[in-house]
C-alpha cells in the first residue's frame, strides 16, 4: 500500500507555535566526571532522571515510575510512527452510561521539536494524498496537524537512541487526548477538572500497547432547566454534590507499520466503515473512499495455490477470543459456542479454523487482559443489563487490532424477560422466574454470537427479517430449516409469530448465524488474490450484484434514532418480524393476550412480593407498543433499497403502497385506537398491585400520536402526493382516518371510556401544538451510525415550512369537521362525564381556531 500523507482538521485544541528552523536533538556534552558541562536548562544525564528508585515496565512505551513521577522512554524508531489513544470509562457515575464505553479516540504522532522538545500531534484522517502525487504539496499546505502536547526532553536514553519525557501532569490533567472528549463533557454536565482530586492509578506497558488508569474528578456544569425541551441527563452526583468522579482507562496502541490492504465498503452489505477524501485519484472531483473494518485474515504464502484451487486454508493469524477467568464456569461453554458459531461463515470466505475460542491463561503473570494482543469476552459482576462489542481499529485501513466484548451479569435478566414475553407459549421452560441452565445457556450463546458479529465488523441488519413470509414463521418445517430471520445481526430476537399449536422447537424460535451472515463474512474476508485494492473493487461489485438476486441476502441500513427517529423504511425496524408488520403484530398480540393472565402464576415465588410480575408486565406492555409502532412505520413510509447504476432492479426509492398504508391504519384502529381492554384488565392487574395505569396509558397514547403526527411524516405525504397524486395515501386521507379512529365512539354514538377521553384530548392538543408553532422544520440526513460522512438517504434531507404547506390546512380542516360533529352529537348525550368532555373539547377547538364567540 502506498504511503499516505494525512491531513488534519483542528479539534478545538491548544496550539503551540514554534520556529520552523528546527535544530536536531543532541545529547548534552559531559565532562569526565559525568556531570553536564552546560548548566543551562535542558536534558539531564539518564541516571539523574531515571534513578535507582525507578520502577520500570518495558513495552510499547517503556514506563518509569520514580516516586510520584511517571516518565515515558520513547525510542527514536517511534518518532513519526502513528499510534492511537482510546479513552474508556472504567468506572462511571450513575447516569453516565456504562463502564467500558468509549469517551475519546485520537490518532497521534510524536515529532521532534525545537529547543529539545518533543511535540505530540493529533492526526485526523479526512483528506489524503499519496506522497508521489504532485497534489500532495497542496494537500499538506492546506491543513495543519494540531499540536496537542509539548514535552521537554528530560534525558536521552542510555544508548542515545531515545528520549525520556515527564508525562505525569499531562496524563492526570485536562489534556485534550488523555481525558474524555469535549462532546462527552458537554453531554454529561462535566465542567472543569479538579486537579487535587485527580490522579494516576497506574500505568502498565505491553509490547504493542500501554495502559493508563486514572481517576479524574470534574466540577459539574449546571443542567438545563427542567422545563426546557432538553433538560439534559439525570446524574445524581451532579444534582446532589456538584461533583462527578470517573475512573478512566486509556489505551495507547501502536498501529501497524504497513497498513492492511483496504476493502472498499458497499452500501448493500452492512459493515462498520471509515473513509476520507483522496486527492491523488485520477478524477475531476474530490473522491471519497470508504472502507470496511475487518480483521487482517490472510493465507500463508505457501497456501495461496490451494486457495486458488478452492481448498480451505488456515490463516496466518486466526481470530482468537479468550474467556475471562471471572466468567462462571457453567456459562463458559456457551460463550465459546457463540464465538465458534462463526466458523462456517469463514469457510465461505476460504478459511478454516479462522476464529477460535479459548480459556484465558489463569495464574500466568506473563499475560494480562489489558494486553492488546488478547481479545476477550470480559465478564462484569454488575446489575447493568447489557453487553457490547467495541473494536480497536486502524483508521488508515480499517484493520481490527483487538476487541473486548463487555458482558454484564445482569444481561440474563433482559434475556429472561425477552424470551418469556416472546416465546413462552411455544417453550414451556420459559414459564418461570428462573430459567434452567440449559435454556439460559442457549440465550447467552445467541447474544455472544451477535456481539462477536459486531467485533468482526458487521453492522445491524434490521431489514433481514423482512424477507421471511409471516405465515412461514408458523410453518414448523420451514422455520426450523431456515430460521425466522436470515441474520443474527438483526434485532429479531425470538419468533413471536409462532403460536403454541404450531409446536415449533427452539430451532425455529432462536436466531442463528445464517445466510446473510455467511455472505457478509464472504464479502469482507474472502481474499482477492494478485489484485490491488482498486482492482478488487470491481470484482467484489460483481459478487454483490450476483448475491443480491437472493432476497434473503438483503441488507437494509441501520439508522441512528438519535439523529433521525423517523427513518421511514418499515422493513428496517428493530424488534420486528416478517414481511408484513400488521400480520406479525396480530399474531404477537394474540400471544400477549394469552400470556398476561398467566403471569401471576408463572412468576409466583413463595414469600416474595410481586416485583417480578410487575417487571414482566411492563415488558409485555413495551412489546405491545413495539407492534403498534411497527405498523405505524408503514404510514407515509417508503422502501429504500441500495443499488448501483449497473445493477438491475426496482427504483431505489419506492413509496409504501397505498393498500399497505391503509392496512396499517386499520391495524392501529383495531389494536390501539380502540381501547385495549385486555392490556388494562384490572381483575388481573390488581393481583400484583400495578398502579398508575391511566398515566401509563396516557403516556403511551401521547408517544404514538407524536409518532403519527411527525412533521417528517407530513413532508413525505406531501412529496408522495406531488409525485403520485391520488394513487397514493394522501395527507387528507391520513388525517381524516386518525380523526375518525380517535373519535370512533362519537361517530358510533357511544360514550367514550377513560382511555378514549384521554386519547381525544391528546389528538386536539397535538394539532394545537403544530398550529400554534408552525416553524420551518429542518430534516437532517439519516447518518451512518459509525461513519458520519456517509449519508443514507438524500430523500430525507431538506426543510419544510409548515405554515406554507398543506399541513395546517389539513389539520384545521380536521378540527372544523370534528367541531361540527361534536356539536351535532352533544344534544343527545345523557351522561355528564361525556357532556363535559365534549364541551371542554369544543372550547379548546374554538381557542385553536381563534373563533369569536
Amino acid at each position: 500500500m502506498k504511503k499516505i500523507s494525512i491531513l488534519v482538521i483542528a479539534l478545538s485544541l491548544v496550539f503551540y507555535s514554534f520556529s520552523q528552523d528546527t535544530k536536531p536533538l543532541t545529547a548534552p556534552q559531559q565532562t569526565n566526571n559525568g556531570k553536564p558541562a552546560d548548566t543551562k536548562p535542558g536534558p539531564k544525564p539518564y541516571k539523574d532522571v531515571i534513578t535507582d528508585k525507578a520502577k520500570t515496565d518495558d513495552g510499547f512505551f517503556t514506563v518509569h515510575k520514580v516516586e510520584d513521577k511517571y516518565y515515558f522512554e520513547i525510542a527514536d524508531s517511534l518518532i513519526g510512527r502513528e499510534w492511537m489513544v482510546i479513552v474508556r470509562t472504567a468506572k462511571t457515575s450513575n447516569g453516565i452510561g456504562y463502564g467500558g464505553e468509549e469517551s475519546n479516540r485520537q490518532t497521534l504522532r510524536w515529532e521532534k521539536g525545537p529547543d529539545n522538545k518533543v511535540l505530540l500531534r493529533s492526526v485526523t484522517y479526512f483528506n489524503v494524498s499519496t506522497e508521489e502525487s504532485p497534489i500532495s504539496l497542496a494537500v499538506k499546505s492546506s491543513n495543519s496537524e494540531a499540536i496537542v502536547g509539548s514535552f521537554d526532553i528530560k534525558a536521552f536514553s542510555k544508548d542515545s537512541t531515545g528520549v525520556v519525557l515527564d508525562v505525569t501532569d499531562y496524563i492526570k490533567g485536562e489534556s485534550p487526548v488523555f481525558s474524555v472528549s469535549q462532546s462527552f463533557k458537554r453531554g454529561n454536565l462535566l465542567a472543569a477538572l479538579i486537579p487535587e482530586r485527580s490522579f494516576i492509578n497506574y500505568i502498565k506497558s505491553f509490547p504493542l500497547n500501554t495502559e493508563i488508569r486514572t481517576t479524574k474528578t470534574f466540577a459539574s456544569a449546571p443542567p438545563a432547566p427542567a422545563a426546557s425541551q432538553n433538560p439534559g441527563p439525570n446524574i445524581p452526583d451532579a444534582a446532589n454534590v456538584g461533583i462527578i468522579t470517573l475512573e478512566l482507562n486509556t489505551s495507547l496502541v501502536m498501529l501497524p507499520k504497513i497498513p492492511m490492504k483496504r476493502r472498499f465498503a458497499d452500501e448493500r452489505v452492512g459493515y462498520f466503515s471509515n473513509g476520507y477524501n483522496n486527492y491523488a485519484l485520477d478524477a475531476q472531483r474530490t473522491e471519497s473512499e470508504t472502507f470496511i473494518r475487518k480483521w487482517r485474515l490472510e493465507p500463508r504464502p505457501e497456501d495461496i495455490p490451494k486457495m486458488k484451487r478452492g481448498e480451505l486454508v488456515e490463516p496466518i493469524k486466526p481470530i482468537v477470543y479468550y474467556i475471562d477467568p471471572a466468567t462462571p464456569l457453567k456459562w463458559r461453554k456457551y460463550l465459546k459456542l457463540g464465538i465458534e458459531d462463526w466458523s462456517k461463515a469463514f469457510e465461505k470466505a476460504g478459511f478454516k479454523n479462522a476464529i477460535l475460542a479459548k480459556d484465558f491463561p489463569e495464574n500466568d503473570p506473563t499475560v494480562s487482559p489489558e494486553d492488546v494482543r488478547f481479545s476477550m469476552i470480559r465478564y462484569f459482576a454488575s446489575d447493568i443489563a447489557n453487553a457490547y462489542g467495541p473494536q480497536t481499529y486502524d483508521p488508515r485501513s480499517g484493520e481490527v487490532i483487538q476487541s473486548h466484548i463487555g458482558w454484564y451479569h445482569n444481561i440474563m435478566q433482559v434475556l429472561r424477560n425477552w424470551y418469556l414475553i416472546q416465546a413462552s407459549l411455544s417453550d414451556p421452560r420459559a414459564r418461570n422466574v428462573k430459567f434452567d441452565d440449559e435454556l439460559m445457556g442457549e440465550l447467552i450463546r445467541f447474544v455472544a454470537s451477535h456481539e462477536i458479529g459486531h467485533t468482526l465488523g458487521l453492522l445491524h441488519n434490521f431489514g433481514s427479517s423482512s424477507t421471511a413470509p409471516v405465515e412461514k414463521l408458523r410453518d414448523k418445517a420451514w422455520v426450523e430449516a431456515n430460521g425466522h430471520t436470515p441474520s443474527i445481526m438483526d434485532y429479531a430476537r425470538f419468533n413471536y409469530v409462532a403460536q403454541p399449536e404450531d409446536n415449533i422447537s427452539t430451532k425455529g424460535l432462536f436466531p442463528r448465524v445464517n445466510d446473510y451472515d455467511d455472505w457478509a463474512i464472504e464479502f469482507g474476508y474472502k481474499p482477492v488474490l494478485d489484485k490491488n485494492e482498486y482492482e478488487e473493487k470491481a470484482i467484489v461489485n460483481e459478487w454483490v450484484k450476483e448475491k443480491m438476486k437472493n432476497k434473503r441476502l438483503l441488507y437494509l441500513r441501520q439508522h441512528s434514532p438519535a439523529i433521525h427517529p423517523g427513518y421511514p423504511d418499515p422493513r428496517a425496524q428493530n424488534e420486528d418480524l416478517g414481511d408484513n408488520a400488521m400480520k406479525a403484530g396480530d399474531y404477537g398480540i394474540k400471544n400477549l393476550k394469552r400470556i398476561l393472565p398467566n403471569l401471576p402464576q408463572w412468576l409466583k415465588e413463595n414469600g416474595e412480593e410481586y416485583g417480578q410480575v410487575d417487571e414482566v408486565y411492563n415488558e409485555l406492555r413495551t412489546q405491545f407498543i413495539r407492534y403498534v409502532n411497527h405498523a405505524a412505520a408503514n404510514i407515509g413510509g417508503f422502501y429504500e433499497t441500495p443499488r448501483t447504476m449497473d445493477q438491475d432492479g426496482a427504483d431505489v426509492i419506492v413509496p409504501v403502497p397505498k393498500a399497505i398504508q391503509q392496512e396499517a391504519m386499520a391495524f392501529l384502529q383495531k389494536h390501539f385506537f380502540a381501547t385495549p381492554a385486555w392490556l388494562y384488565d384490572f381483575k388481573i392487574l390488581k393481583q400484583f398491585n400495578h398502579d398508575q395505569v391511566v398515566d401509563e396509558a396516557r403516556s403511551m397514547q401521547d408517544n404514538i400520536m407524536n409518532n403519527l403526527f411527525n412533521t417528517g411524516r407530513f413532508a413525505r405525504f406531501i412529496d408522495n402526493m406531488a409525485q403520485q397524486g391520488s394513487s397514493t395515501y394522501t395527507l387528507d386521507e391520513f388525517v381524516t382516518d386518525v380523526r375518525k379512529n380517535t373519535w370512533a365512539d362519537l361517530y358510533a354514538k357511544k360514550s367514550p371510556d377513560w382511555y378514549q377521553r384521554n386519547f381525544q384530548k391528546i389528538f386536539v392538543e397535538k394539532i394545537a401544538a403544530i398550529i400554534k408553532t408552525p416553524a420551518t422544520v429542518s430534516f437532517p440526513p439519516a447518518l451512518n451510525v459509525d461513519n458520519p460522512r456517509r449519508y443514507f438517504s438524500k430523500y430525507l434531507v431538506g426543510q419544510m415550512d409548515v405554515a406554507k404547506s398543506d399541513v395546517l390546512s389539513a389539520l384545521k380542516g380536521a378540527l372544523r369537521s370534528l367541531r361540527s360533529d361534536i356539536k351535532a352529537a352533544l344534544p343527545l348525550v345523557k351522561d355528564n362525564t361525556t357532556k363535559y368532555h365534549y364541551q371542554d373539547v369544543l372550547e379548546r377547538i374554538d381557542g385553536i381556531l381563534e373563533l369569536k364567540k
